[in-house]
């Protein structure tokens, strides 16, 4: 039994804790995450890019918010397209310096549709220096899963001359 009173028992290859940080920690990046369902209808994406903005201003991430208010827009839209009256799951995660967003639909997956409706989408990205793609969804339920990945200095230069 170990006492507090008495100094631990030594760990052979142990060098003990690490040393003392000398100088300033590192900023912290602010990160941000949400999730949504919404119905698979074009009216859906005016809640869907609300919940985006507020998601990314709540954390200080408001230079993200053109790129990713654009992105989500053109993730909904084929989702709605190609899956009407399914519903969409949208979801946001800002951190490690990048910024997710993925929408799974009900729509089927490899439509060679789907290409042709994210050619917007296709663009943002690359101006961003992201990459996107869509896939079989592997949640229940069945679907596609089509994601972006934007680098947040790229989705912060998003439209700026």
């Amino acid at each position: 039994m170990l006492s507090p009173f008495l100094p631990a028992p030594r760990v052979a290859g142990w060098a003990g804790p690490p040393p003392a940080r000398t100088g300033p920690a590192p900023a912290p990046q602010p990160r941000a995450a949400c999730s949504v369902t919404l119905p698979g209808e074009p009216r859906s994406g005016r809640p869907a890019r609300a919940a985006v903005r507020a998601a990314l201003c709540a954390q200080a991430l408001d230079p993200l918010v053109p790129a990713a208010v654009q992105v989500t827009g053109e993730l909904l839209a084929a989702a709605c397209h190609l899956g009407p009256g399914r519903e969409v799951h949208l979801a946001l995660r800002c951190r490690d310096g990048e910024l997710d967003l993925v929408v799974r639909d009900g729509g089927p997956p490899g439509d060679p549709r789907r290409r042709s409706l994210l050619r917007v989408l296709d663009a943002v990205v690359r101006e961003c220096g992201g990459r996107w793609g869509s896939g079989a969804a592997r949640e229940p339920g069945g679907g596609t899963r089509t994601w972006a990945v934007l680098p947040r200095p790229g989705a912060a230069a998003y439209g700026r001359p």
